[in-house]
């Protein structure tokens, strides 16, 4: 568990990151921590774009990469707009640079994983990088596919679909600026082995 000091038994995730020498030393004593500083991949968009069944197609064929839908530990109390759903954020980075030690980077599918949400975290220093790419649509490609889904995803909900376009058309317009961190996979009309496809080649690109 890299955040207890092997030194002096101190739990801080503060640790300062000597990259050149992949050790995280503890502030208090200045103990250095040998670790694996791998790169974070994140999938997100909004919902109905396709991460779920993109993450369904691609868990289990690659073998680079540790591959998970991070709703899997969502709860109730993690819904906390007013801080950027920090608490969430912080556990899948904590739980991904320990699964980063077996030395296989992390690949998360989430919606809300943006870099907004993701740099300012104090377990973000603990990957080299971290690339972002967003699965996005037409909305009204986006409106037919949400309103299709089965009634336990509550997706037919016409304030909810307002949201989700509101957030597709964000992707779409942080793409265009100068200093974009989040590339845009466009799924509107090509299939979905397709769109398994160039997800697959971008994560190669990225682990290679």
């Amino acid at each position: 568990m890299l955040n207890v000091c092997h030194n002096c038994g101190e739990y801080r995730a503060d640790k300062i990151i000597d990259a050149k020498e992949s050790v995280a030393i503890c502030p208090i004593c200045q103990h250095k921590h040998p670790f694996r500083q791998l790169p974070l991949l994140i999938v997100c968009g909004p919902s109905g774009a396709g991460k779920s069944t993109v993450c369904e197609r691609i868990a289990g064929t690659m073998e680079k990469v540790v591959v998970l839908d991070a709703d899997i530990l969502w709860r109730p109390e993690f819904n906390k707009p007013d801080n950027n759903y920090r608490d969430f954020s912080e556990m899948w980075l904590r739980l991904g640079k320990n699964i980063g030690q077996s030395g296989r980077p992390l690949l998360l599918f989430n919606a809300g994983f943006i870099p907004d949400n993701i740099e300012p975290c104090i377990e973000r220093r603990y990957y080299s990088e971290t690339h972002y790419l967003a699965l996005t649509c037409e909305d009204e490609i986006l409106t037919d596919r949400l309103k299709k889904r089965p009634a336990w995803r509550q997706s037919h909900d016409d304030l909810f679909v307002a949201e989700q376009i509101r957030f597709n058309r964000w992707f779409k317009k942080q793409s265009k600026k100068a200093d974009a961190k989040i590339k845009i996979l466009d799924t509107s009309y090509v299939s979905i082995n397709s769109t398994v496809e160039q997800v697959t080649a971008w994560i190669r690109e990225k682990v290679s």
